[in-house]
């Protein structure tokens, strides 16, 4: 009975976690502009090629997440895009006020969420 409850927690937890990898990258199509001038402002070369590239492999990457298919490497390619994406639009340390509290807020949600794919590479290893 225990082994059945875990693995439904484990299927339920990486639906949830590669669904908000999927719904994000979904998500960046109707937003192409705005992000990609984020991206851009902060030095980065080819911004909306940039965006789209990431955002098919966010999408592609969740849908392995939630398949239960190549779990750890799709875990640790989401990994190393929520680290980029963090540094690259979260940057708290150039932000004041609430404005900066936002982005660290958003830094702190996004180290859970690594957390969460560091323990479904884990579970799949």
């Amino acid at each position: 009975m225990q082994d059945s409850l875990a693995f439904t927690m484990l299927v339920l937890g990486r639906l949830l976690l590669g669904g908000l990898f999927v719904a994000g990258g979904i998500h960046h199509f109707f937003v192409i502009v705005p992000i990609s001038d984020a991206i851009e402002a902060r030095g980065v070369p080819f911004a909306k090629w940039v965006l789209i590239s990431a955002s098919l492999f966010q999408i592609a990457a969740g849908l392995l997440l939630m398949l239960g298919l190549y779990v750890a490497p799709a875990a640790f390619g989401l990994i190393i895009f929520t680290l980029a994406a963090s540094v690259m639009l979260l940057n708290f340390w150039d932000m004041q006020e609430t404005a900066r509290d936002g982005a660290i807020n958003s830094w702190k949600s996004n180290m859970a969420i690594i957390g969460g794919l560091l323990i479904a590479a884990a579970g799949a290893m």
